[in-house]
């Protein structure tokens, strides 16, 4: 459904790249279908130059003939762009947003647009390897909402969900989730390193234990609990390991670690552009 159909990109940032990326290798969109707009230059006709498609320096003109409207700005920015498209989106058009907190109820005022889709794709998606957690407004079509998916697909896997409430949600979990990996992924290369090994190998060592840990999971009917039972032994290497770990309140600081985001995200979506002052 998505070829021959014009789609704009309001913001020429990361995710908006993996988005043209995905279109172009994997939904066989055309690159003169694909408009990205923005106020820097410089970025703009690097993805000119990258994927062939055409750009714009004004988002209303943008815009014009669009069937996708694509909201891909930083939350800050947004309230000004809103702006500067109320009253322009061409009335057959999907809006739709990756803009992490903004709810739909607020964009459709804003934009005086009824048919959007909020979406809440995540870092792995620059290689097709993300998952994206999406709704839709009541007055977004079967095919606008077939549009989106067909969209979202070409990020990785896609999950559509009934209640807009999830979106903050999978802002907390899959959203950040990749730079809570990063971070446990970081801290274990450290350790190894602090143990002695090299940091390549360090590096290697923890990069397939992550993937093959996963790839384990995926082919196993057994509950998480389950499978890192099967891997400590009484009075092991793994149990000592453990023992430390909930020691230290691991699992209470993924637990608040993820609140806290949850948090930001519902107040991004008021319109609080930084954090309340003395918030963990």
């Amino acid at each position: 459904m998505l070829k021959g159909k014009k789609i704009v990109f309001i913001g020429p940032g990361v995710m908006a790249e993996a988005m043209l990326n995905g279109l172009l290798a994997r939904a066989g969109v055309a690159p003169e279908d694909l408009t990205v707009s923005g106020p820097r230059a410089e970025r703009l006709r690097e993805l000119a130059e990258r994927y062939g498609v055409d750009t714009a320096s004004s988002n209303p003109a943008a815009i014009t003939n669009a069937v996708v409207v694509v909201l891909c700005v930083k939350p800050q920015s947004l309230p000004a762009v809103l702006e500067g498209l109320q009253g322009g989106i061409p009335a057959e058009a999907l809006v739709l947003s990756i803009v992490a907190g903004a709810r739909l109820e607020d964009l459709t005022r804003a934009l005086g647009h009824a048919a959007a889709v909020r979406a809440m794709p995540n870092t792995p998606a620059q290689i097709g390897q993300g998952i994206t957690v999406w709704a839709a407004t009541p007055t977004a079509t079967p095919d606008q909402r077939e549009i989106a998916r067909e969209m979202l697909a070409c990020l990785g896997t896609e999950v559509f969900a009934e209640d807009e409430d999830y979106l903050d949600m999978a802002t907390a979990v899959s959203g950040t989730g990749p730079a809570y990996v990063f971070l446990f992924m970081e801290a274990l290369v450290d350790a190894g390193v602090h143990l002695g090994f090299p940091r390549r190998i360090a590096e290697q060592l923890v990069i397939q234990t992550l993937k093959g840990s996963v790839a384990f999971y995926e082919t196993s009917p057994s509950h998480l609990a389950r499978l890192r039972n099967q891997v400590t032994s009484p009075a092991g290497t793994t149990a000592a390991a453990l023992y430390f770990l909930e020691k230290a309140g691991f699992r209470p600081a993924i637990s608040r670690a993820v609140w806290a985001a949850y948090e930001r995200s519902v107040q991004l979506g008021r319109g609080q552009k930084r954090a309340p002052v003395g918030s963990e």
